[in-house]
């Protein structure tokens, strides 16, 4: 059953409650009468409703002071101011207050309606954003940030303590797939602009000749095919954080017009000679040694001294190998759960394969493995023969080395097929049908096998 939406009604004149009323509940409202705002107030102390309609000239207490103390009792609730015929500027006024909108007496009761429409779907949508603002506070909060590296854990306490500094500028430093914008997205949902907008732009996907228009935006003919006006990426930022990405990559022409926005908080969209206002924080990120490329004259010296304000280095997974068991953790969580499976982990093998690889793609390459296994293995753990070739390739299969080593001469070729086949089946748990896939043979002729060489019988001694 669909709960009736609540809304109270305010206003002295009471032939007027009683019409408005009639229409509401007509269409399905609950509605509650006050007939001044003092007696509203003292309904609103133990009632909350959907939206709260009142009259703006009022005995004892007006619209405008009851709208003020409404307000501070339920924020999120839409307030909907009725005024007198020309009485636009009170009406105005009420709006810049908080009032979600205002209808001049006397009024259609269709617009009526179709403004608490608009203002009950407004609470909605303003529902669900905080809702999902809240989610990705969650997600992107310092604490799901896996690590026991030293280092690691050095890097977020800084980045905890400048996310409280909303205007300070961000460096941060590292690999590609090493999580740049994971932590940059970490400062902004910490930082009290973690309400406004986290728009991100890869200064090294964007041709150049389009990243300023990206940036500043530009007006309506400022160039070839600019029909219209269009923001840029800092307008859409105002408030929030503005993460630059790759911006070693940025052309050194760009790179004159942020260090203005960097010293002065203004710039001009293309085409225009406005100067306007940001109040966003910036974070940069690269992969690239800026000091190196300001020496070879391809970054600025004085941009980089601008955004070089408080860095932030993220180390390689080579070097934060001690992450790896537990980056394997939790993304066996995200993936089992997203697909529905339940898969406990890596075998022995296969995760001494994954600590002792060098991880040229860090913490992506490694969520990309974890992702494949999950999708592909249908037993409980992933044994080295299931990892990416590329690993398996780099590493050299323990299971292989093992097997070499137990080769000895004067041993015949029923002797080393028997002890292929045994450390095959340990590598695998016992598990007879992974061991013969890996084997390239079929699970029957596995059967065979075990019997003729009494391999069964051993394994179960060996087991004693």
């Amino acid at each position: 059953m669909i709960e009736k939406k609540r809304i109270l009604v305010v206003d002295d004149d009471q032939s007027f409650r009683l019409l408005i009323g009639k229409h509401l509940k007509k269409e399905g409202y609950e509605v509650s009468f006050a007939e001044n705002g003092i007696n509203a107030l003292q309904i609103l102390k133990e009632e909350s409703f959907d939206v709260i309609i009142s009259d703006q000239q009022m005995p004892e207490m007006d619209g405008i002071e009851l709208l003020s103390k409404a307000n501070n009792l339920y924020p999120d609730t839409p307030f909907i101011m009725l005024t007198a015929f020309g009485d636009i500027k009170k009406a105005v006024s009420a709006v810049k207050l908080g009032a979600y909108d205002y209808l001049e007496k006397p009024y259609r009761i269709e617009d009526l309606l179709t403004t608490i429409n608009r203002a009950l779907e407004h609470k909605r949508l303003n529902a669900e954003n905080k809702k999902l603002k809240s989610q990705l506070q969650n997600i992107y909060s310092f604490q799901n940030l896996v690590t026991k590296s030293p280092v690691m854990i050095k890097t977020l306490k800084m980045a905890e303590k400048v996310a409280k500094n909303s205007e300070t500028t961000v460096l941060i430093l590292g690999e590609s797939g090493t999580g740049k914008e994971m932590l940059a997205k970490a400062i902004h949902y910490a930082s009290e602009g973690m309400a406004n907008n986290f728009v991100a732009v890869n200064c090294a996907a964007i041709p150049s000749s389009l990243l300023e228009s990206e940036l500043f935006g530009h007006v309506k003919g400022a160039f070839t095919g600019a029909y219209r006006d269009r923001e840029g990426k800092i307008a859409l930022a105002k408030g929030g954080t503005l993460l630059l990405d790759e911006i070693g990559d940025m052309p050194l022409e760009t790179q004159a017009k942020l260090l203005r926005v960097l010293e002065e908080r203004v710039y001009e969209k293309l085409g225009s000679d406005m100067q306007l206002k940001t109040d966003c924080r910036i974070i940069a990120s690269t992969h690239r040694d800026l000091a190196k490329l300001v020496v070879d004259g391809k970054f600025r010296e004085d941009l980089y001294h601008r955004l070089n304000v408080f860095p932030l280095y993220i180390p390689s997974l080579r070097e934060r190998k001690e992450d790896i068991p537990l980056l394997i953790e939790h993304f066996l969580k995200i993936y089992n759960e997203k697909n529905g499976r339940s898969l406990q982990g890596f075998h022995p093998r296969a995760l001494d394969a994954l600590m002792r690889y060098s991880w040229p793609g860090n913490i992506r390459e490694l969520e990309n493995v974890v992702e494949r296994a999950v999708i592909l293995t249908r037993d409980d753990y992933v044994p080295f023969s299931e990892l990416p070739e590329p690993i398996r390739g780099a590493v050299g299969d323990p299971l292989s080395q093992e097997i070499r080593n137990g080769i000895r001469p004067g041993m015949t070729i029923r002797e080393m097929e028997k002890e292929l086949i045994i450390k095959t089946l340990e590598d695998n748990d016992g598990n007879r049908t992974r061991s013969a896939r890996v084997l390239g043979i079929t699970r029957r002729t596995l059967q065979h096998k075990l019997k003729e060489y009494e391999i069964d019988q051993q394994l179960s001694e060996n087991d004693s």
